[in-house]
Order: C-alpha cells, then sequence, then structure tokens
C-alpha cells in the first residue's frame, strides 16, 4: 500500500509540473466556450457567454478580501464575474462548495506551484482583469476564494448563495 501511495504522490507531482500550476507566469489563452465539454458540477457549470443575463463586478486586494465578499444569484442565471486585481501580487477567484474549497486549498499547499485553468477559476495578475462565466444550475451556499499560497488562511474567501 505504501508503494501505491508513494506512486500515486509521484505521479500528482509529475502532473503538477507539466499541466497544472498556480505560478505567477502568463496562463493560456482565455478559455472558449465548448458546450461539448461542459462538466455539471454540485455547484453549476461553465456557462456559455452568449447567455450571460448578468455581470458582477470583484475586485481582489493585498488585504486579503474580495469586494464584495457575499453574492447573490438566482439558480439558472449565467453570470460573467470580471474579477480585478487591485494589488502588487497575483490572486485568483474560484467558484466551488464550501469541500471543494478547502479540499484544493490543502491540495495547494503540498503543491503550491500547480497550475491549471478550469472554467471555475480566473488567475489574475497585479493590474489586470479577468472573467468568470458560470451557470448556476443548484441553489445552496457556496464560495469563492483565492487559493494562492497563504491568501485562503489570510481569509480570503467570499460567501456565494444561489437562491
Amino acid at each position: 500500500m505504501k508503494t501505491l501511495n508513494t506512486l500515486t504522490l509521484a505521479a500528482l507531482v509529475a502532473l503538477s509540473s507539466a499541466a497544472f500550476a498556480h505560478g505567477d507566469e502568463e496562463h493560456a489563452k482565455p478559455r472558449k466556450f465548448d458546450a461539448t465539454k461542459v462538466e455539471a458540477t454540485d455547484f453549476g457549470q461553465e456557462g456559455d457567454p452568449k447567455k450571460v443575463t448578468r455581470t458582477i463586478k470583484v475586485d481582489m486586494a493585498d488585504s486579503m478580501r474580495f469586494t464584495p465578499g457575499d453574492l447573490t444569484v438566482k439558480r439558472g442565471e449565467t453570470v460573467k464575474f470580471v474579477v480585478h486585481n487591485g494589488g502588487q501580487v497575483l490572486h485568483e477567484m474560484v467558484l466551488g462548495t464550501k469541500k471543494a474549497i478547502a479540499e484544493h486549498a490543502e491540495l495547494m499547499k503540498k503543491f503550491p506551484e500547480m497550475e491549471h485553468a478550469d472554467a471555475n477559476m480566473a488567475h489574475v495578475k497585479p493590474g489586470k482583469s479577468g472573467e468568470i462565466v458560470w451557470q448556476f444550475t443548484k441553489a445552496g451556499e457556496f464560495q469563492f476564494a483565492c487559493l494562492q499560497p497563504g491568501h485562503f488562511e489570510a481569509g480570503m474567501v467570499g460567501k456565494l448563495t444561489v437562491k
């Protein structure tokens, strides 16, 4: 069993250097929506930019806070989040369930250089803006957070209510 765990960890490390990362380098081109690749999650799914019903602006700061820090959307709504980084360091906005955010934060502690560009997240360099287009298919209370090393632990997390 120890060998299996070691192999699993080795595979994760290999993947983290090749396919995943959160570093402050330029990330891949902006996401291009492809309806055939949309995956449903416990907190919704990637939204079609042509079906956006509302745009919400969110600011991120080096005080480790989002403004606003509490958002409410309607079930079924497709929202475009325009996320601006007014700070001096890399920040990100990641949407998810409380459990998924906590698990992702723990993974980031183990692999701080992990890089990935999922539909539910935007990595934003200082002074720049990014976007997330998300369709909220399920009602409930969810979160958005910055999972850069130390940011989540410093309280960079917001509440997202889907009614």
